[in-house]
């Protein structure tokens, strides 16, 4: 078989196979360097449904007829049940998807390409795939958040130390540091499905950059593959790769938030504050009282792996000139194994943490470690007309002389000194001595933090309400853009099966 210049095109004669290249540029080792082919797999569906709504809209516009258009399309499907690893060797998956096709149905086959470059194809294929990366993504962490407020649910009156700069700062709850991280996974949803709506934005008909003669309808395979509009120019549609920086951004802003809640639950673990599961722990291959928790240590270094990813594309991107430049092969992959790697290890965080048990006692014992609950005296005394620079600095000194103990009565003494030194006056001149001790109780200190976000119970309970209501509106804006994929699926099929 060959084109109309002779060449061969099935692979034979000491062909290619390669209908893009044939016998140019055929020898050497940077033929294999030039190829993509192995790592296009990701994109091997994408690819043949981007062909398929291609040929479908070419036999609508009458650029192909309808014989030429039945035979791709049925070429395409024994192409697609026989699967990536059935290809012929080409320099990528769409030059090899073409050859096979053109080898099943002869030279017609070629006519697939119509209209169109690599350069928007691949960009289109890019997309195509990546938005569903991007929908698996944003959705683990949707359930990530969801057992973040299952557990807060059950903890909401559990106490905790909380920590600046790793030492003891103020006690808290369970739930109120659960909460923390589930605020911070609701704006890396936030950033994923924003991202999402510049990725969907079909590229194809723009051709190598410049466009095409041909009569096509662009808004016509952009309805067919789901996208929810154009890259309108077309030397865009072709060059633009930023839609992969701002996805593998939101993927390392997202990696971040899961390292910290990794570094959280190792150093807990080592304070004996909660237990991993065994199912994300293991044992030491030489030391068998320990157990690690290496799954946390994975996710805390996948942060890195994201991080290396998005400089690594912006290294990439920085210097290019506009329209089409081969730097490109090596710009996606990074997205990609970006998703794959963040989605899961968000999902082996939110396991860790739907599965651990928080020692309550521990947690409790270490609440009012370090005077920990010396800002609440503080604002006590605020509350009771001191100057709270005034208070703090009484406070700093009771701090100084009790030397980090939990003791009430030498927390009182402290107290008491420090007023004698600071007010010339004992505490009780102040305010009376239940009401300090009541400050001075951890459970009762958090309980009098009741402003908006804070760690009481009762607001803790009314924010668990109202990041109920966020994780219903983000599994409906999901659940809507997976069915407009379905429904656009749907509808390519339909058009597929009436050239049948």
């Amino acid at each position: 078989m060959s084109d109309e210049d002779g060449d061969p095109i099935d692979g034979s004669a000491g062909g290619s196979g390669d209908v893009v290249r044939r016998e140019r540029f055929s020898g050497g080792p940077a033929r294999g360097f030039l190829s993509s082919l192995a790592a296009d797999e990701r994109i091997f569906a994408a690819d043949v449904a981007v062909d398929r709504a291609h040929v479908v809209m070419l036999d609508e516009q009458d650029v192909i007829d309808r014989e030429d258009a039945s035979a791709i399309l049925g070429a395409l499907d024994a192409v697609e049940s026989a699967g990536h690893a059935d290809l012929p060797d080409g320099e990528d998956v769409h030059a090899a998807i073409e050859t096979a096709v053109i080898r099943r149905i002869g030279d017609h086959g070629g006519r697939m390409h119509t209209a169109r470059s690599r350069n928007d194809e691949v960009a289109t294929c890019i997309r195509y795939r990546l938005r569903e990366d991007v929908l698996d993504a944003a959705e683990a962490t949707v359930e990530a958040r969801d057992v973040l407020a299952d557990v807060a649910e059950d903890h909401t009156g559990t106490v905790m130390p909380g920590f600046t700069h790793l030492q003891p700062a103020q006690p808290t709850t369970v739930a109120h540091y659960l909460c923390s991280y589930e605020s911070a996974l609701a704006r890396d949803t936030e950033r994923l499905l924003d991202a999402y709506g510049r990725i969907n934005r079909s590229p194809l008909g723009g051709a190598a950059f410049a466009g095409t003669p041909f009569d096509i309808d662009r808004e016509r395979t952009a309805e067919l593959l789901g996208f929810d509009g154009l890259v309108r120019n077309s030397m865009d549609a072709a060059s633009a790769r930023d839609f992969l920086v701002e996805t593998t951004a939101a993927l390392a802003a997202l990696a971040t938030t899961l390292s910290g809640l990794a570094e959280d639950l190792v150093v807990f673990s080592n304070l004996g504050y909660v237990e991993l599961d065994d199912a994300y722990a293991s044992t030491s291959s030489i030391m068998p009282q320990k157990k690690n928790p290496d799954t946390m240590e994975l996710v805390r270094g996948t942060a890195g792996e994201a991080a290396a990813g998005l400089n690594a594309l912006l290294s990439i991107l920085k210097g290019l000139p506009r329209a089409y430049n081969r730097d490109l092969q090596r710009a996606h992959p990074h997205a990609f194994e970006a998703v794959a790697a963040v989605a899961e290890a968000t999902e082996v965080a939110a396991g860790a943490v739907a599965t651990a048990a928080w020692d309550e006692s521990a947690l409790e014992a270490a609440a009012s470690e370090g005077f920990s609950t010396a800002t609440g005296v503080a604002d006590l005394l605020a509350m009771e007309g001191l100057p709270f620079r005034t208070a703090h600095e009484l406070v700093a000194l009771a701090a100084e002389r009790m030397g980090g103990g939990t003791d009430v009565d030498a927390a009182y003494a402290a107290l008491d000194a420090a007023a004698k030194d600071v007010l010339d006056a004992p505490l009780d001149a102040r305010v009376d001595r239940d009401t300090v001790e009541v400050a001075l109780d951890p459970v009762q200190s958090v309980a009098s933090r009741d402003s908006v976000g804070g760690p009481a119970p009762a607001t803790v309970e009314r924010e668990l309400t109202r990041v109920a209501d966020g994780l219903d509106a983000d599994r409906t804006m999901l659940r809507e853009r997976r069915e407009a994929l379905g429904r656009a699926g749907s509808r390519l099929d339909e058009e597929v099966s009436r050239r049948a």
